[in-house]
């Protein structure tokens, strides 16, 4: 165990021991923190009132997403358990839950986004930067469910969901705000009541220099909330929009590459861009325990693959539409959730290549300029689900659900089928890199399940045991995207088996699990896509939240063991061997958080992540160090209308890299930027 382990884990265990000691030692509850589920009004497409007493969910609230006030979701999301998402250039960024940082064009199909409890894209249409289509810097909540879901929201929830839950604001606010490297934002809160409605309108626009060479950007977020009555039915309607333009860096090249002051401000890609739009639409009708949501969904991206030979553009878009209709029955001792979603979607994704390869006579010849991909999937989705809680005895609870989805693909490959260029030439050295397939069409029908057993305990308190399946059908771009002359990509869906067990309290919680994954899909050393690798995971999960006076601690520690349960040989020549780290995932990371109001005014915060070394490559031959981080905050309500703001994130100007990776036989990184000092102003319309 290094050093910086020991001091981080130290500090962590300490602290969550010294906890266990003060709050034995309170004689009021009211100085404990409530629980996290009571902090969060529960609608009906809420996580925390669908997961009920048998899945691990955490929330970042509304007043803590003000008191961070995020450049970035990774700053937001950091301070909880089995969570860790790592920034890429700009807004980009991987996501782990539960699991290591996955990185394949596929992988983000692991993770379910959804807003207000909808998806925000179709089942196999997902982006590995998705969390920067939703307002997460003005959102009511940030759900976060650890662990299979797709017994409850369907296909994706593999690993996990994160669900950001749109707000109307409580009165008309604005704030502006600036910091370093040229970062500037403006916030806007309106809220307008007519009669029996209420409407409220959420934006911000932020734009920055960026600290790397030509890596600024401009983002615009917008979220609108309808609520009111027609009839004896609640009626909620939202809308919500995002643009994102980004001057985008790729990685920095070179062992320890992030400690050289040099390389650190460098870009080795300034030609790279990203630009991208989304929109969503969606109206909630509900009475009593009916509701009814129809939905409407549209995005569209286009960027530079500035880290493939050639550098080809990439435009993809998505068109979708569905309905969810919901029904709770609460009957005493039966809780019962029914359901049906269905969905229709079409999208496509073209992929052009300006100029020639640079490289050797081979990279030349197989990576031809013109069209590599062309192509449209129109599809369906549908899905019945149901989700009970029985309560027998005095204290027990019966925890099931379970799921079934269909989804079809209909493929049509808008250019030459085949590896060919695109004016019907082979390519030498065997044919071309990118594959066409021809038209397809694909079907995969899925089922997912959730037993589990609660016991309510004295004070507040609780144990679970749950077993949970979770399944992700292949993305369009694993199954239409092919390489080296594979004509057909003969996938299964992905499946997880977890056990989990669970300890709550009013102040802490501990989690235990246990998973073991399927069907992973991965591209082997003769560039064929298939689904036959494993993993399996183990770890601990605990989080503390307590108050005592005028002090506030906050506490997350996680250890997880990720390993390969396969063997096999890449592509790149990376070989995989059964019992190995899966790479880019850490055995521990640790979060915590002391704060002190001095008055009712003033408020300031400490908070320290830890991440611990972790391999960046399959093989297990590469290590990156590790890192801690500390950031500070503080704030000051001048005025029951004007609040002033500081923050200083990386507050000891610590030199160390977002991701770390090995590829093509060099070490090479995502560079961390060093410390930013960010002031604003809030003033609140009476």
């Amino acid at each position: 165990m290094n050093s910086q382990r020991l001091s981080a884990a130290v500090v962590l265990g300490c602290t969550l021991s010294l906890s266990g000691a003060l709050s034995a030692a309170e004689n009021s509850v009211a100085a404990v923190e409530t629980d996290r589920i009571e902090e969060v009004v529960v609608t009906a497409r809420s996580l925390l009132g669908l997961a009920g007493r048998g899945a691990s969910v955490d929330v970042v609230d509304a007043e803590e997403l003000l008191r961070i006030r995020p450049t970035h979701a990774a700053e937001a999301l950091s301070r909880l358990p089995g969570l860790w998402i790592t920034r890429g250039s700009g807004h980009e960024h991987l996501t782990a839950i539960r699991s290591a940082t996955l990185t394949g064009a596929g992988s983000c199909g692991s993770f379910l986004l959804l807003e207000d409890g909808v998806p925000i894209r179709p089942t196999g249409f997902c982006n590995v930067n998705n969390l920067f289509e939703m307002n997460i810097e003005q959102a009511g909540a940030v759900e976060v469910w650890r662990g299979p879901g797709s017994a409850v929201l369907g296909g994706n929830a593999l690993k996990g969901a994160v669900n950001v839950m749109s707000r109307l604001p409580e009165t008309t606010r604005i704030g502006v705000e600036g910091g370093s490297y040229g970062y500037g934002q403006t916030r806007v809160e309106i809220r307008v009541d007519l009669s029996d409605w209420a409407a409220g309108l959420v934006a911000n626009a932020s734009r920055s220099d960026g600290y790397q060479s030509q890596t600024g950007f401009e983002q615009y977020k917008l979220n609108g909330v309808l609520e009111g009555m027609i009839g004896n039915w609640d009626v909620r309607a939202t809308v919500s929009g995002t643009q994102l333009h980004q001057e985008t860096a790729g990685f920095v090249i070179g062992t320890d590459a992030y400690k050289d002051g040099r390389l650190r401000k460098s870009n080795p890609n300034p030609e790279a861009y990203r630009d991208a739009w989304s929109g969503r639409a969606a109206v909630t009708f509900s009475n009593g325990g009916f509701s009814v949501t129809p939905y409407a969904r549209r995005s569209q991206m286009n960027f530079i693959q500035h880290f493939l030979v050639g550098k080809p553009l990439e435009d993809n878009d998505q068109s979708s539409y569905g309905v969810l209709l919901a029904h709770h029955f609460d009957g005493g001792a039966l809780d019962l959730r029914t359901g049906i979603q269905v969905e229709g979607f079409n999208g496509g994704l073209k992929e052009f290549q300006p100029g020639a390869a640079v490289g050797s006579a081979f990279i030349v010849a197989t990576r031809p300029r013109g069209i590599h991909y062309d192509y449209d999937v129109d599809g369906a989705s549908a899905a019945l689900y149901y989700d009970l809680d029985y309560a027998f005895g005095d204290h027990w609870h019966l925890l099931h659900s379970g799921r079934v989805e269909r989804l079809e693909f209909d493929y049509d490959n808008r250019s030459l089928d085949g590896n060919t260029g695109d004016n019907g030439v082979p390519c030498g050295f065997g044919g071309c890199l990118y594959t066409r397939p021809a038209d397809r069409r694909d079907i995969f029908t899925d089922a997912a399940g959730r037993l589990g057993i609660s016991r309510d305990l004295a004070s507040g308190q609780s144990l679970y045991a749950v077993i949970a399946t979770g399944f992700r059908p292949p993305q369009a771009v694993e199954l239409y995207r092919l390489q080296s002359g594979q004509r057909i990509a003969d996938l299964d869906s992905e499946r997880t088996v977890s056990s989990e067990v669970g300890w709550r309290t009013e102040w802490f919680e501990l989690t235990a699990f246990v998973e073991r994954t399927r069907n992973v899909i991965l591209r082997d050393s003769s560039g064929f896509n298939l689904s036959n690798g494993r993993t399996r995971s183990e770890g601990l999960e605990a989080a503390l939240h307590f108050t005592s006076g005028a002090h506030q601690l906050d506490a997350a520690l996680t250890f997880a063991r990720h390993r390969y349960d396969f063997d096999r040989t890449l592509g790149g020549g990376e070989v995989i061997n059964k019992g190995d780290d899966v790479d880019t995932a850490p055995h521990f990371l640790g979060y915590l958080r002391w704060g002190y109001r001095f008055s009712e005014s003033l408020y300031h915060e400490v908070d320290m992540n830890w991440t611990d070394e972790y391999f960046s490559n399959a093989n297990n031959t590469r290590v990156y160090d590790g890192h801690v981080v500390f950031n500070w905050r503080g704030d000051w309500q001048a005025t029951p209308s004007l609040r002033l703001f500081v923050r200083v994130v990386n507050l000891f100007d610590k030199e160390y890299a977002d991701r770390a990776d090995f590829a093509f036989g060099n070490d090479r990184y995502f560079i961390a930027m060093p410390r930013q000092v960010y002031a604003g102003v809030d003033y609140t319309f009476d």
